[in-house]
C-alpha cells in the first residue's frame, strides 16, 4: 500500500485553537528553517518573512517540535475529540 493510500484512511476532525504554537521572534533569527521541510504533512509556509503553521492537517508526529534547533515551536495533543483518528484499512 502506498503512502497515499494509507493517509486516505485518516480522518481528521479539527479543532477551533491550533495546538501548535510559533514563537516568531525566535523563529525569524532561524536560518535552517528546517520545519518547512521536515513536516510530512507540509504545514508550514514561509509568508513575507514569517513561518506559518496550518494546523488543520497535523499528522500529530511532534517532527516540527523535535527538529527545531530554536525550540521556537510549541506542540501538544489536539483537545480531546479533535486531531486525527487512524482507522484499520
Amino acid at each position: 500500500m502506498k503512502v497515499e493510500e494509507k493517509v486516505a484512511l485518516l480522518a481528521i476532525k479539527q479543532g477551533t485553537e491550533s495546538h501548535i504554537a510559533v514563537d516568531e521572534s525566535s523563529c525569524g533569527t532561524c536560518e535552517s528553517q528546517i520545519c518547512l521541510r521536515a513536516c510530512p504533512a507540509e504545514l508550514y509556509t514561509l509568508e513575507g518573512g514569517v513561518v506559518i503553521v496550518d494546523h488543520s492537517g497535523c499528522l500529530e508526529c511532534g517532527t516540527c517540535m523535535i527538529v527545531c534547533p530554536l525550540g521556537a515551536i510549541t506542540w501538544r495533543y489536539p483537545d480531546a475529540g479533535n486531531g486525527i483518528r487512524y482507522r484499520y484499512g
